[in-house]
């Protein structure tokens, strides 16, 4: 049988301790976990071999990003020692393309550097992401739609599934709720950053005055552990209500009491799901959400770091705010974290984050090693 994801050092260093890639090592790794794959019982047990297959399309991302470092490394020292033998038109030519190496070569390192400052565990799992609109009704609730279009071109910009477990429509525009699981590497760990309170200020669509506005919406996003974390979660400690579900499902979604909300009593932490028509399908994906909230409950435990998370945040409103979006009467997003800035909004909304996130990396990368320095 396939054989769980080895308790090994993760191929990217930690930000609580630094190194460096172990491409030696991954390439072992890779081959252990091919000729486990190649034996004839290997495929028996889909829900084991889930987590080794995503920790093989780890490995092999990390080995493609080494080797795309190494190439681009070798043809800038073979265009380094033409350029010193050449002069003229072919001099010109190949400064040219050392200029154009270089700039691919300092892509690789941001993208290198990302996955390195993603070392914890449970970064490389995917994520489950929660959107809920602060007060101001529709103008509030478009605000969370928007953000969702967001993170679903995000996800789309990197070939990441996107699943809808739960979508509660607002009754004039937008979302009143709508959790997304996010599939791919690395997706909690490159979603850290969106965890808290997104603020935007613009001229209202919706006020026929044409003023201006500002909305908030809060961001949840948790670690999906799915089965891989065995957490003690007795059956007694779970309460499990069903109602039927709300919003135009259609097709007997919200014509039956398929809606299942799950508490778990000791915490008062709850997780709910009705996008499915199913009871069993919506209980399912509940209790995912639960535990993955659970899990992360005991991920905060340990982590000095809580002043970014979403149960830390008393209000979704002023003064609260991660990260601001100005459309009117200048354009501008801000992290109020980290300092990055953005002008072009348009893409930005679009779901072109990454600067946001590679300097919020940065950010808890330095905190973290401050706090253990003293």
């Amino acid at each position: 049988m396939i054989s769980a994801p080895a308790a090994r050092p993760s191929t990217a260093a930690s930000p609580h301790s630094g190194g460096v890639f172990d491409s030696e090592g991954d390439a072992k790794r890779l081959a252990d976990i091919e000729k486990d794959l190649a034996k004839p019982d290997a495929w028996g047990n889909p829900e084991a071999l889930t987590p080794v297959l995503q920790e093989k399309s780890r490995i092999e991302g990390n080995l493609a990003r080494y080797k795309e470092l190494k190439d681009c490394r070798d043809d800038m020292a073979a265009f380094l020692e033409l350029a010193e033998e050449s002069e003229g038109d072919e001099l010109q030519e190949l400064l040219e393309s050392l200029a154009e190496q270089l700039d691919l070569l300092e892509q690789r390192l941001d993208d290198t550097e990302m996955v390195t400052l993603l070392g914890d565990e449970e970064d490389a799992k995917n994520a489950i992401l929660e959107i809920h609109p602060g007060a101001g009704g529709t103008e509030a609730q478009d605000w969370a739609e928007m953000l969702l279009r967001l993170y679903t071109r995000w996800a789309a910009r990197r070939g990441f599934k996107c699943e809808e477990m739960d979508y509660l429509p607002g009754e004039e525009a937008g979302v009143k709720r709508v959790t997304l699981r996010l599939i791919g590497p690395y997706a909690f760990g490159q979603l850290r950053s969106e965890r808290g309170i997104h603020r935007l200020i613009r001229i209202s669509p919706f006020d026929n005055s044409g003023r201006r506005h500002t909305s908030f919406a809060s961001v949840d996003v948790i670690p999906d552990v799915g089965n891989e974390i065995k957490l003690d979660v007795k059956e007694s400690d779970l309460r499990i209500d069903t109602f039927r579900s709300s919003g135009p499902g259609g097709q007997g979604v919200n014509t039956t009491t398929s809606a299942v909300r799950i508490t778990h009593l000791p915490t008062g932490i709850t997780a709910q799901c009705q996008n499915e028509r199913s009871q069993h399908h919506n209980k399912d994906s509940a209790m995912r959400i639960l535990m993955g909230r659970l899990y992360n409950l005991e991920l905060e435990k340990r982590d000095a770091e809580r002043q970014a998370t979403y149960d830390s945040k008393d209000a979704i409103a002023f003064g609260s705010q991660i990260r601001t979006y100005t459309l009117q009467p200048f354009r501008l997003v801000k992290d109020h974290r980290t300092g990055c800035e953005g002008t072009d909004t348009d893409a930005i909304l679009d779901g072109d984050i990454d600067k946001f996130q590679h300097a919020f990396l940065l950010w808890r990368f330095a905190k973290l090693h401050a706090q253990g320095a003293r």
